[in-house]
């Protein structure tokens, strides 16, 4: 057998690059395409260097690097967020979760107890835990510092550890509304487009057809002339009749199909857990509830500036969402019953990765005011 001749194409190829032609053509290309992106690298790190404080940009590469790690035994949650899926089993808020909100509200409530038998009115955010105690501990969390002082209106802030923030707690009562049509109001996405003003855009992004958590996308102003900021988060809800306790936790995600805009700034660290304790039950008038809050709004101003926002925004916010709960409760708006319905059947409209079919909102309110949400 005679050995196969090449083909003119090979030759042809064999024949450039011993005379270094093609090569060196290659290595241009390949210098182009490297520099490229290394100027493209840099612009973007500038740009976030910009808009983000260096403990931002720490969470940022934090949660990018847990991504491309994933989880043993799992796909990685990098692939799965490069595929456009939402890893259900990482971000969905759990049962422990929940109830550790739960237990807050009853610890404080134990020690509300025992100031009013001694006579004293003052409500303690809540109890010291040995860590707490311990002087020497490095991670111990800081002590609650009044900031007002209602008689059905108090709130706390304490600063959260190695940042700028505080987080703020507040315990309040209500006895003209019910708690089931203050938790809907609440949860009712449709209706709060109509009674808060700052909303630019709030819709329902997924649902977890295992535990009835959802995503959702929420745009708002913020005082001129700050840019509006807009939030991805998850959120759950259950509601507890034996123990007459119903609960709402969120907390801010990534979510594939919601990516950055620069119409807005992303806020990227945020948490909320309301709690409601009935004083009869679901359907009487008069409950307790307890929210403990905190985000990052992403904003350039000192810490007191911020401070101030908070603390005189979440009183704003409180009271306009009871005066939507009386709204709905004396003009009999139709608002969404959450409390009835089971957490599979508000979900059986999408699956795990399916979208929501809410209504968008149009986007089109005027301009902000000096208010704060």
């Amino acid at each position: 057998m005679f050995p196969r001749r090449p083909p003119a194409t090979l030759a042809a190829w064999l024949a450039g690059a011993r005379g270094g032609g093609l090569l060196a053509a290659l290595a241009n290309q390949c210098r182009f395409v490297t520099g490229l992106r290394v100027r493209r690298a840099q612009q973007i790190a500038q740009l976030y260097g910009r808009l983000y404080s260096e403990s931002s940009r720490c969470v940022l590469l934090g949660r990018l690097w847990r991504r491309l790690r994933g989880p043993p035994g799992h796909v990685s949650a990098l692939m799965a967020a490069l595929a456009g899926v939402f890893v259900w089993d990482e971000e969905r808020i759990q049962e422990e979760e929940l109830q550790r909100s739960i237990n807050e509200m009853k610890r404080l409530e134990e020690m509300s107890n025992v100031f009013q038998s001694s006579g004293v009115e003052n409500h303690p955010p809540e109890p010291k835990t040995p860590a707490e105690g311990n002087e020497k501990s490095k991670d111990k969390e800081e002590p609650w510092e009044m900031v007002m002082d209602k008689k059905h209106f108090k709130l706390w802030r304490r600063p959260i550890t190695g940042t700028h923030l505080y987080q703020y707690r507040v315990f309040g009562t209500y006895t003209d509304v019910t708690p089931r049509q203050f938790f809907n109001v609440q949860l009712d996405t449709e209706y709060r487009k109509k009674w808060d003003a700052l909303v630019i855009k709030l819709e329902v992004i997924e649902r977890d057809v295992i535990s009835g958590s959802e995503v959702l996308h929420w745009v708002t102003h913020f005082p001129y002339p700050m840019y509006s900021r807009d939030y991805v988060y998850v959120r759950r809800y259950s509601v507890d009749q034996e123990n007459n306790v119903m609960v709402l936790v969120s907390r801010a995600v990534e979510h594939p199909s919601v990516p950055e805009s620069p119409e807005f700034v992303r806020v990227r660290s945020y948490e909320s857990q309301m709690v409601i304790r009935p004083h009869k039950s679901f359907d009487e008038n008069g409950f307790d509830y307890l929210l403990t809050y905190s985000d990052n709004p992403q904003t350039v101003f000192p810490r007191y500036c911020v401070s101030w926002m908070v603390s005189s925004g979440m009183p704003d916010f409180l009271e306009k969402l009871h005066m939507a709960t009386l709204k709905a409760k004396n003009m009999e708006i139709k608002v969404k019953d959450y409390i009835s319905a089971k957490p599979l059947e508000m979900s059986s409209e999408a699956k795990a990765t399916a979208p929501s079919s809410e209504r968008k909102s149009e986007g089109s309110r005027g301009p902000a005011r000096i208010e704060y949400a």
